[in-house]
């Protein structure tokens, strides 16, 4: 069985859309386990909801972003997952974490990369006029948002459009991309040697 981990910082939607797919064998997998950086981050009672194991490691208590990265390390090497997740991961990791999976780390981001990289990005899009948003799936390497592109989701953006209207039309693509891609890597459709770039409109 294809073993996922899931690394959250937040509300875990994209999380819970990875859980629906691995029930409805949409995914061929399991989420082993979810670990969260975030004591209050909802997703941890989502991983409860479906009796997940999952784990709080809270980086506020580490020094350095390394320490963090070997205690993130260590949980992982236990459960020795297949395909490491980053939904909603708001920490930027370390060669640390990236080398000891290496090729096996991906991250969904809000924006048409290598536009937009970091945070706000739909402030960035609705400020600067833009006429396209969308969605990265994206290899994790040492560069913030600068791994190798797996697929991209892409929108409109309609006029005079509110910043949560942008907000919840990009997560519903999110939710759509990120199971579909994992099944991809779960059915060895795609892995670093052999991407597909997809792009969904």
């Amino acid at each position: 069985m294809f073993k996922i981990a899931v690394l959250i910082s937040g509300n875990g939607s994209n999380l819970e859309a990875l859980i629906d797919a691995c029930k409805k064998n949409v995914i061929n997998g399991s989420i082993d386990m979810i670990i969260s950086n975030n004591p209050d981050a909802y997703g941890i009672q989502r991983a409860k909801n479906h009796s997940i194991d999952y784990k709080i490691i809270d980086n506020n208590r580490f020094e350095t972003r390394e320490d963090f990265d070997r205690a993130l390390v260590e949980e992982l090497e236990d459960c020795n997952p297949d395909l490491v997740v980053l939904a909603g991961f708001m920490r930027i990791l370390t060669p640390v974490m990236i080398e000891a999976f290496k090729n096996r780390i991906i991250n969904i981001h809000p924006s048409l990369l290598p536009k937009y990289p970091g945070l706000d990005t739909h402030n960035a899009v609705i400020e600067n006029g833009d006429l396209k948003h969308g969605v990265t799936i994206h290899f994790v390497n040492e560069v913030l948002d600068g791994g190798q592109i797996i697929a991209q989701g892409e929108i409109s953006v309609n006029a005079d459009e509110t910043l949560e209207e942008l907000k919840t039309r990009i997560h519903a693509i999110e939710h759509v991309m990120l199971p579909m891609v994992v099944s991809m890597f779960a059915d060895e459709t795609i892995n670093t040697e052999k991407v597909i770039y997809e792009k969904f409109k």
